[in-house]
């Protein structure tokens, strides 16, 4: 299954290059991010679709035996016991075509991301230096 390189732009026409039964898990797993991350932009980024709040949040992919989904490596640590029954490596998650997506545990992931983008966020908002006048 090649996307690669495929000329979408949108979310929509990357999920319509990828057969029917690989686009209802796409479907799946896009309405999991978007109920974890309600206001999060939806992007094609590093040619996957994302999303993004304060930040980038979690891309996904399709691949020709699973998903990609690729939440940075923090909630790898965090969800590791859950994540047991998943190949995982540094950021990323693989999803396999002949099972359903884990809804439940992207959502938990999704959420634990948008805390960790606000948490940098604000991180960012202290530390920036204040200008005084002289």
């Amino acid at each position: 299954m090649e996307t690669s390189n495929a000329g979408f732009g949108t979310i929509d026409e990357y999920h319509a290059l990828v057969p029917a039964e690989v686009r209802r898990l796409l479907d799946t797993l896009r309405k999991a991010i978007r109920s974890a991350a309600p206001d999060a932009e939806e992007v094609i980024s590093y040619n996957m679709p994302g999303f993004r709040w304060n930040g980038m949040l979690v891309w996904y992919a399709a691949n020709k035996h699973h998903i990609g989904f690729y939440p940075s490596a923090s909630p790898l640590v965090v969800f590791e016991d859950e994540l047991a029954p998943y190949k995982t490596s540094k950021g990323a998650i693989q999803f396999p075509l002949d099972r359903p997506i884990p809804v439940a545990l992207v959502k938990k992931i999704v959420k634990y991301r948008v805390a960790e983008n606000l948490e940098k966020q604000q991180l960012k908002r202290t530390a920036a230096p204040r200008r005084t006048h002289r």
